[in-house]
C-alpha cells in the first residue's frame, strides 16, 4: 500500500532486507538485492548514505574521491562496533533520519537512476549472532529501517499502466530464470513451466523472431534494447502482443543476467507497430510465418509455412520430440529455426 519501499540496512552497508515491492520502483527483484552491499545501489557520488548509517553522522574516514569497488568492500572491516550503553536510547531523536539519495534504476521511465527519500530512523538489528575477533558475542548492533519513496510523486498514468507491467529475469542467451506475479497471470506459465523449454525464443511469434533477437544483440552490445513491440505465446496457445525493454545488470563490471519489463498491449496497438515495422524489416512475413533463412529448398523437418494454407492441423507435438527431431535434422535447438521447429504448428 506503500508508494514506495521499506529498506533495512546494517551499519557496513549490506541490504538485510527490502520488501518485494522494489521492483516496482527499481526494477531489481528482492532476492537479488538482498545480502549485496547498498553501495553497489547508489550513486558514487552520494555519500550522504554512509553518514546516516553512523549513529552521530560521522563514519570512519574513507579515502577522498569517489569510493573504489575495493573501497566499498572494505567497509565492513572499518565499520564500529558500539556497546548499547555507549549509544543514545534507541526512542532518541538522534536516531531518525530523512535524506535523499539516487539508486540505480532498471525501469525504462528513469535516466538510470531513481531520487528517493528516505525516511526512518536507527533500530537495534537482533539475532545476528555476530562475533568479535576474539570470538566473544557482539552485542545487536544498529541498522537504518526506513521507508524509501521517490522524490517525484508518480503522475495518474504511471499509476494506472504500473498496475499492467510484469517483469522477467532471464540468461545472457535468453533462457527465462524467473516471473513475476503479475507476468503469471498475464501469460499463464509457472516458472518452472518457462524454465523447462529452453530458450526463450520459442515463447515468441516466428514473424517476430528475427525482430527480437536484432535489438538482443543490441542489448548486448549498449547494455539496453530499446522499446520492442513483438508477440509472446500465452499457456492458452494464444499471441499476445506486449511492449519491453530490455537491460543486461552486471555483477562486479561482467554482465550476469537481463531484466525485461514488459506491459501488455491491445491487438490494436501491436498491429499499429507490426505495420510500422514492415516498411524496413529485411525479411518477408505474412500473418503468422516468417522465412527465417533465404531457401530455394524446403528446410529438413520443417513444413513449407505457405504449401497448405487450410486449417493447421491441430495435433501437438511436445517439446522434447521436436528436440529430439531436430538435432537429427542438424539443426541447433537453441537456434531461431529451432525455437520455431520446437513450437505447435496449430498455435499459427
Amino acid at each position: 500500500a506503500l508508494n514506495g519501499f521499506v529498506l533495512v540496512v546494517t551499519s557496513e552497508g549490506l541490504i538485510f532486507y527490502s520488501s518485494h515491492t522494489i521492483q516496482d520502483y527499481l526494477g531489481f527483484h528482492q532476492v537479488d538485492v538482498m545480502h549485496q552491499s547498498i553501495f553497489e545501489l547508489i550513486h558514487t557520488e552520494d555519500q550522504e548514505f554512509r553518514r546516516n548509517l553512523h549513529w552521530a553522522l560521522n563514519p570512519p574516514h574513507t579515502p577522498e574521491g569517489e569510493p573504489s569497488a575495493e573501497g566499498r568492500k572494505s567497509l565492513s572491516s572499518s565499520a564500529v562496533s558500539y556497546k548499547p550503553d555507549q549509544l543514545p536510547p534507541e526512542n532518541s531523536s538522534f536516531l531518525e533520519r530523512s535524506f535523499v539519495c539516487r539508486f540505480r534504476c532498471l525501469l525504462d521511465n528513469s535516466s538510470g537512476f531513481l531520487a528517493l527519500n528516505l525516511q526512518g530512523r536507527l533500530k537495534f538489528l537482533h539475532g545476528q549472532n555476530k562475533r568479535s575477533e576474539d570470538g566473544s558475542a557482539l552485542p545487536p548492533q544498529l541498522a537504518l529501517f526506513a521507508i524509501s519513496t521517490p522524490l517525484q510523486p508518480p503522475s495518474i498514468l504511471q499509476i494506472r499502466t504500473k498496475n499492467m507491467i510484469f517483469r522477467t529475469k532471464h540468461k545472457l542467451d535468453f533462457t527465462p530464470l524467473a516471473c513475476d506475479a503479475k507476468g503469471k497471470i498475464v501469460l499463464g506459465y509457472t516458472e518452472a513451466e518457462l524454465r523447462v523449454c529452453g530458450t526463450g525464443y520459442q515463447f515468441v511469434h516466428a514473424a517476430d523472431m528475427l525482430y527480437c533477437a536484432e535489438n538482443h544483440v543490441r542489448m548486448m552490445k549498449t547494455g539496453e534494447s530499446g522499446l520492442t513491440v513483438f508477440r509472446l505465446l500465452t499457456k492458452e496457445n494464444r499471441w499476445k502482443w506486449v511492449q519491453a525493454n530490455a537491460r543486461l545488470v552486471y555483477k562486479n563490471g561482467k554482465p550476469e543476467y537481463i531484466i525485461v519489463t514488459q506491459r501488455p498491449l491491445i491487438d490494436e496497438e501491436g498491429g499499429e507497430h507490426l505495420r510500422k515495422r514492415s516498411m524496413h524489416l529485411p525479411f518477408t512475413f505474412a500473418t503468422g510465418e516468417a522465412l527465417l533463412y533465404k531457401s530455394a529448398y524446403p528446410l529438413p523437418g520443417f513444413p513449407d509455412p505457405f504449401q497448405s494454407k487450410g486449417k493447421a492441423s491441430m495435433s501437438k507435438k511436445t517439446f522434447h520430440s521436436d528436440r529430439r527431431r531436430s538435432q537429427k535434422d542438424g539443426v541447433d535447438p537453441s537456434s531461431l529455426l529451432g525455437a520455431v521447429m520446437q513450437q505447435d504448428k496449430a498455435v499459427y
